[in-house]
């Protein structure tokens, strides 16, 4: 035994200590990632339960301090989730309706001007620099039917695929009002429920953090819906001021694409560029351009600091970052929920380590306050140096 002991000693004392420190480091690591990857495969293949579940979670911490004012006034619970419920589907069907409409009246407008434009291009092409005669063009545009033609089976098989999306979408909307019917009504109970696995000591903490999280949750969707309202006005306005058909289909594009953070302005408003392009011609499309642009400087350099900064408390590149990644793992969703569960999980995490919190009730936590995302530490934020009450002694 002695041997065993004096020969470990002598090889832990020949491994150079970096060496050690890296191996321990590394094997940690190779856990973390493996663990993260099964994660990422098992929520890949329930992706049609998980996406709709996180979206009613988003929904229901947009909609919940409502339910909480509504209770506030003496509503009973349920009764308060069903006014909040149907007030929703009411404003959304009708800017639902409002949008599909204006979108078909708008649509014979702009086939015109397209033809108008496909005229003016075409008499540019052949009287212009290029001097193409009308038998290339011909040619040319033999050949796009000819490509349509060759490609029906495909197109026709996507026509299928598209309508069994559809179908497939229509399924999840209906999951995503029941959850949402669910956490609106009984979301205390669900989080009381959840925490029950959690063993008796760490409890309260891990309590207190996941309320710090939805908190955090709150905050973000509040200061996202702030700034796609900000960003769809700009936009809209300067539409509609230079006469380019479709604003208001284009400013509902903007304000959803808002929802994903810096990318989903940009295709925004690069559609309307586009649509500005083909209808009113490349002066007002530039136009629409520099209004774009100063949008997004204005979303990018006021908004986002100001709201979504104090909302989540994420450095931009770690937003980047998190886009990028959620969607290359899961498409338009995943882009439309990385932030959010960074700035929960980034809540979270500074809650279970934060030494404020260990002296903090789970009661004293109020989500609907965006000050509630953080733990309550000097120098950790720049409004942590001010007391605020209930934040635990």
């Amino acid at each position: 035994m002695s041997n065993d002991r004096v020969g470990s000693s002598s090889t832990r004392n020949t491994v150079p200590p970096a060496l050690r420190v890296s191996a321990a480091l590394g094997w940690r690591f190779l856990v973390v990632v493996a663990s993260i990857y099964v994660i990422g495969v098992i929520f890949g293949r329930l992706a049609s339960l998980v996406v709709p579940l996180a979206i009613a979670l988003l929904l229901a911490a947009l909609l919940a301090p409502a339910v909480g004012f509504l209770m506030s006034k003496r509503f009973p619970r349920g009764l308060a989730t069903v006014v909040v419920l149907v007030a929703g589907l009411v404003v959304l069907g009708g800017l639902l309706t409002f949008v599909v409409m204006t979108f078909v009246n708008g649509v014979p407008d702009l086939a015109a001007q397209l033809a108008r434009s496909i005229d003016a291009v075409t008499g540019w092409l052949v009287n212009g620099p290029l001097r193409l005669s009308e038998s290339q063009l011909s040619e040319f545009a033999d050949r796009i039917v000819k490509t349509l033609q060759d490609n029906q089976s495909g197109i026709t098989s996507s026509a299928i695929t598209t309508a069994a999306t559809v179908g497939e979408t229509l399924v999840e909307m209906l999951l995503v009002l029941f959850a949402l019917a669910f956490f609106l009504y009984d979301g205390p109970r669900i989080w009381q429920f959840l925490i029950r696995v959690v063993p008796d000591g760490p409890r309260r903490r891990v309590d207190v953090a996941g309320r710090r999280s939805l908190a955090a949750l709150v905050s973000y969707v509040r200061a996202t819906g702030a700034v796609a309202v900000v960003d769809a006005l700009g936009i809209g306005i300067g539409l509609a001021v230079l006469g380019v058909p479709l604003a208001v289909p284009l400013a509902a594009l903007v304000f959803i694409g808002a929802f994903v953070p810096i990318f989903g302005a940009v295709v925004a408003g690069g559609v309307a560029v586009l649509i500005a392009l083909v209808a009113n011609g490349p002066v007002t499309a530039a136009i629409v351009l520099i209004i774009v642009i100063a949008v997004n400087q204005l979303e990018s350099h006021v908004l986002q600091p100001f709201l979504l900064g104090r909302a989540v408390k994420l450095h931009p590149l770690a937003v980047v970052l998190a886009i990028a990644s959620g969607l290359l793992v899961a498409g338009i969703a995943g882009a439309l929920l990385a932030v959010p569960l960074l700035a929960v999980l980034n809540s979270a995490i500074r809650s279970l380590l934060s030494e404020a919190d260990e002296h903090v009730a789970p009661a004293d936590v109020h989500t609907s306050e965006p000050e509630e995302s953080a733990p309550d530490e000097p120098g950790q934020d720049a409004e942590a140096d001010t007391p605020r009450p209930g934040a635990g002694t």
